[in-house]
């Protein structure tokens, strides 16, 4: 049986045992053991396994008879294994709520679900227009990411077509791929730009349509050092409602406005894909005003209209 399976039915044993198990009654009692083909080899299992559970935190005490002192037993100390009482104010299941969100378009997403719908029935949630707004979603690479990582390892060159970031225009790139770097929540390629003999950095959230290998494997000469690329960042100023948009006040600083909104705070912050900026701000709907730049604001009233008229007509 599975290893997992065989140390869970352990632990299941030596936490119900009403005093003691003694390794005659392991072998006997726990499912796994009674395959060890030898006395030697269910003493190497079992003692690979206690030592597996003790790393773990589990407190496997070692107990031995009055009458008998070779009569060496085993079992898990509840007191020290039981959890405290878990207690939530409500608050804290609204962020616990929130969190719960970021894995809902994973793998992860029914063991959130589960977890959240057993703390709703010990505690009370928090008021949900608190955190309106406030989806987070885990984004898995981007879809030129396996293409690009493939061909760094074949040492084979890449065409893509790409969109400029200061000029927003479009255009096909023929470049020598060397390195795959995360940097200020992107993924960027660093290589050898064939068009204009220089290197260059490329973020791949702008890389549109498939990337194609060109040439042969093995002609990529990747250098022993390569100098770090230049991000290029633009300054967003925004309104934001009090106590709202917590993940942008997080990573943002207070900024004055001439356009400043009464009853707003005015916050500045730099982003290096404005794109997917305009995606996270339109989740949170008018609690988030974009006051500069005026390509960014337009892209957030694009995405609302587009989701306004979804699923009419």
């Amino acid at each position: 049986m599975p290893a997992a399976e065989r140390l869970l039915d352990l632990v299941i044993a030596l936490s119900h045992t009403r005093h003691r198990m003694t390794k005659g009654d392991i072998r006997r009692q726990v499912n796994g053991y009674a395959d060890a083909a030898s006395d030697e080899s269910f003493d190497r299992m079992f003692e690979r396994d206690k030592d597996q559970l003790r790393e773990l935190g589990i407190p496997i005490v070692t107990l031995t008879d009055s009458a008998h002192a070779d009569d060496v037993g085993y079992r898990i100390d509840m007191a020290e294994y039981r959890l405290p009482p878990v207690d939530f104010t409500a608050a804290e299941v609204g962020v616990l709520s929130l969190a719960a969100q970021v894995w809902q378009d994973s793998a992860f997403a029914a063991d959130s679900r589960r977890g959240l719908t057993k703390l709703r029935a010990v505690s009370d949630l928090s008021d949900p227009a608190e955190h309106t707004g406030l989806a987070l979603r885990v984004r898995g690479p981007d879809a030129a990411f396996p293409d690009l990582l493939e061909a760094i390892t074949d040492r084979i060159g890449v065409q893509f077509t790409y969109r400029a970031a200061n000029t927003g225009t479009t255009g096909d790139r023929s470049v020598q791929p060397w390195r795959l770097v995360a940097k200020d929540r992107g993924w960027y390629l660093i290589g050898f730009d064939n068009d204009r003999q220089a290197q260059r950095s490329f973020r791949l959230s702008r890389i549109i349509g498939r990337v194609h290998r060109v040439g042969r494997p093995g002609e990529v000469q990747i250098p022993q050092q390569v100098a770090p690329h230049p991000v290029h960042t633009t300054e967003v100023v925004l309104a934001l409602v009090p106590e709202r948009a917590s993940a942008v006040r997080a990573r943002s600083e207070p900024a004055e406005h001439p356009a400043a909104v009464a009853d707003r705070d005015v916050v500045r912050l730099e982003v290096t894909d404005t794109g997917r900026f305009a995606e996270e701000l339109a989740g949170y709907g008018e609690n988030v005003l974009v006051l500069e730049p005026a390509e960014l604001r337009q892209a957030v009233i694009q995405r609302l209209r587009a989701a306004q008229t979804w699923g009419r007509g």
